[in-house]
């Protein structure tokens, strides 16, 4: 797999509520012949890695369940988020929408700075509900960059956390995720 790792079970993964001052719900992930689907009816919540990565490439294949009349679909991946989930550096993904990135990253003085670029997403990428579709996020020095069915949508070059924990978002939709692979790349300098 040219130093990817796939991810296939729920051993190494922990959830955390969003926001980190709430509560985890139902179990709502499970694997189901190698798929990792969320039930999305156990609340807001991140599936995080337990492991923290510096200059990662997070790989990923997700559909919607479509539910006929159902809109709204909405969910997302994260890197170098803390443990806690109050620094997330997130992809959003919506139904035939979205893939942007946005969050909130730390900053010198201990606080956390907003950031969203939906504004530079200029070509909806994203496929509707039912279809697959691959992203990869990369995190390299401060520049993290999203890479939606086959194209660059948008980069946030001031991520000011090193490290930190790579994840999912469920957020209400039952949404299956494939082909999760986690590659670490060499550390560079910020």
């Amino acid at each position: 797999m040219g130093g990817y790792y796939a991810v296939s079970r729920l051993s190494g993964w922990y959830r955390t509520p969003i926001p980190p001052t709430g509560k985890v719900g139902r179990e709502q992930w499970h694997v189901e012949d190698k798929v990792l689907v969320c039930d999305g009816d156990g609340g807001h919540d991140m599936l995080l890695t337990e492991e923290e990565y510096g200059d990662v490439i997070f790989h990923f294949e997700f559909r919607y369940t479509r539910v006929e009349g159902k809109t709204g679909y909405n969910s997302g991946a994260y890197v170098r988020n803390s443990l806690d989930g109050a620094i997330w550096h997130q992809a959003q993904f919506g139904d035939a929408k979205d893939g942007f990135l946005f969050g909130q990253t730390p900053t010198d003085d201990g606080k956390k700075k907003f950031f969203n670029l939906s504004k530079e997403v200029t070509e909806n990428r994203v496929k509707p509900a039912g279809e697959w579709n691959t992203f990869e996020i990369t995190a390299r020095g401060k520049t993290l960059t999203l890479w939606v069915n086959g194209a660059v949508t948008c980069e946030f070059k001031e991520c000011a956390a090193p490290r930190g924990h790579v994840g999912l978002e469920a957020e209400g939709y039952r949404i299956e995720f494939r082909n999760l692979k986690i590659k670490k790349l060499g550390e560079t300098k910020s």
